[in-house]
């Protein structure tokens, strides 16, 4: 899954984007934190709506706010999308308020936390998958590794067997990078992508992908409870995709990195 990091023509958006941050966090800091931590209450169900919409679970915000004040519809699968909205906000606010584990987010740790704490909290019907091929019913179990291979799009990720290797792999690049803040904010695309290429769970990949991206911008200062990464992903979410499939691709020739996956796709994500 090399490269892990994105190269150094990478670089060439670096000061628009250091001086969007840094105007960012001004505005975000006219806003009393009292307040803006109220508010970030009440959005934090429209952030839970576009990850929802990202994985094709059209959940309308009026029922996510009934969730929450614990009225769920009578209908099963209406019902088993609220539980699925309510278990998301739940970990996005651990995040958010710092109950979440010391452990730095990008790491094998992080995600198999991140995951048990979503899982754990859905229906039961909502913690299976169906093998496409032979049709056999495979249960998720809340913050394990998959056992079985998987198939995503066109995209073939490690076989079952490898992931303690591949996960390994993960932690040692992106654990303590020795990077300047521009480089640490541009790897937490990196991560992302990586770990959705690794797919190391049977499902909940992209929720875990999208909390921790979510989790890492918090850690590097970039942060506010009045959005998260789902809600700005979910803006372009065509594009999204298209990138993300993308930057799943070999590597294209001797000017396209010196990893096995293209360089160029990743910076491009």
């Amino acid at each position: 899954m090399e490269p892990l990091v994105p190269g150094e023509g990478a670089r060439a958006l670096e000061d628009d984007v250091v001086s969007l941050i840094a105007e960012s966090n001004q505005l975000a800091g006219r806003i009393h934190p009292i307040l803006r931590d109220s508010i970030g209450d009440l959005v934090r169900s429209m952030n839970c709506y576009y990850s929802n919409l990202i994985e094709g679970h059209d959940t309308h915000p009026r029922d996510i706010d009934r969730a929450l004040a614990n009225d769920f519809s009578s209908e099963p699968k209406r019902r088993e999308l609220q539980k699925e909205a309510v278990a998301h906000i739940h970990v996005q606010k651990l995040i958010d308020t710092g109950q979440d584990p010391d452990a730095w987010p990008a790491s094998a740790a992080y995600a198999s936390w991140l995951h048990e704490e979503f899982c754990s909290r859905l229906p039961p019907e909502m913690l299976w998958v169906t093998n496409k091929q032979t049709g056999q019913k495979l249960p998720v179990v809340p913050g394990e590794w998959r056992r079985h291979d998987v198939e995503v799009g066109h995209h073939l990720p490690p076989g079952h067997g490898d992931l303690p290797r591949f996960m390994a792999r993960f932690d040692s690049a992106y654990q303590a990078p020795t990077l300047n803040n521009f480089r640490k904010i541009q790897t937490v695309g990196a991560v992302h992508h990586r770990f959705l290429w690794i797919h190391p769970f049977l499902d909940g990949n992209g929720r875990v992908a999208r909390l921790m991206s979510h989790a890492l911008f918090k850690r590097l200062g970039i942060r506010t409870s009045l959005w998260s990464v789902a809600r700005g992903l979910a803006h372009d979410e065509a594009r999204y995709k298209v990138l993300l499939a993308r930057a799943d691709g070999p590597r294209e020739g001797d000017r396209d990195g010196r990893g096995n996956l293209t360089q160029r796709g990743l910076i491009e994500f």
